[in-house]
């Protein structure tokens, strides 16, 4: 699996740990034990906190929420993982992220997602590209154009978060440490619907909390052929599109370019206990 030699400050601060890109890009699954590994040893205090950074092959992989509607209609096989979340697109072109952190008690999943957005926004303004968050929605995004509608309501639209935090483990009831109500309650349900032409979803967070440490993390598109997403229901969102650094910076911006700067910002804000901003 490439580099796994961990790169960045001394122990006690977060390390990064390079696991293969391009032509060494990690299959899922052993990514997913590695995960597992790292994980274990977090939890038992053995080495710090951890983030490990790579890119796929292609696959699709399904969150526990993932509905059989948004699988592939072609029977492409797809990997059923236990982080929230619905089904999405992993492959070359698009930098993956896996910080493996203890969180602080109590333990606030709202909180860790926000500070990977923020990561991202922060990465992104560096590349001269505006991104937000949409109220609802977790990840990365690109607004459509203002429609000039009033705000309003829009509960009855049906969308939800694209990741549940309240997971148990092995199929066991949910840790409640783990769930946190306000994913699930009107502050985080979505404003923007019939206001704005399609949004665009540049990022994904699929995530899950076991014994206090986090699991899974961020995708970040930066040049990748999109055309994967085309075959699912991406996180379960039929109302927005998918799209990518390259495609709305309108150059190639590959993951060699991005890596350093994530990992900038993830240290900042991953270091750091300044609140992150609410959704739009």
């Amino acid at each position: 699996m490439g580099d796994s030699r961990p790169t960045g400050p001394a122990d006690g601060e977060l390390r990064f740990v390079h696991l293969g890109f391009g032509e060494n890009a990690v299959d899922y699954l052993d990514a997913w034990q590695e995960q597992k590994r790292v994980h274990a040893a977090r939890f038992a205090d053995e080495v710090p906190d951890t983030c490990l950074m790579l890119e796929h092959p292609p696959v699709y992989t399904a969150g526990r929420r993932t509905e059989d509607s948004e699988r592939p209609l072609d029977g492409t096989p797809v990997v059923d993982v236990d982080r929230g979340g619905k089904i999405t697109w992993h492959g070359p072109g698009q930098l993956v992220g896996y910080p493996i952190l203890k969180l602080p008690r109590p333990v606030d999943v709202v909180a860790h997602v926000r500070r990977l957005e923020e990561a991202m926004i922060r990465a992104c303004a560096d590349l001269g590209l505006e991104t937000t968050r949409v109220e609802g929605r977790s990840g990365v995004w690109v607004l459509g154009e203002d429609l000039g509608r009033a705000a309003g309501p829009s509960a009855a639209s049906g969308l939800a978060l694209d990741f549940d935090p309240r997971l148990g483990q092995d199929g066991r009831p949910p840790v409640p440490e783990d769930y946190d109500p306000r994913l699930m309650g009107p502050e985080y349900a979505p404003s923007n619907a019939g206001q704005r032409g399609e949004d665009r979803k540049l990022a994904q967070i699929g995530i899950r909390v076991a014994k206090g440490v986090t699991m899974h993390g961020f995708a970040l598109n930066c040049d990748p052929d999109t055309t994967g997403f085309d075959r699912i229901v991406p996180c379960g969102i039929r109302d927005a599109g998918v799209s990518s650094l390259s495609q709305e910076l309108g150059r190639n911006v590959p993951v060699a370019e991005v890596l350093p700067l994530m990992e900038k910002h993830l240290r900042e804000v991953l270091e750091s206990d300044t609140p992150m901003p609410r959704a739009v």
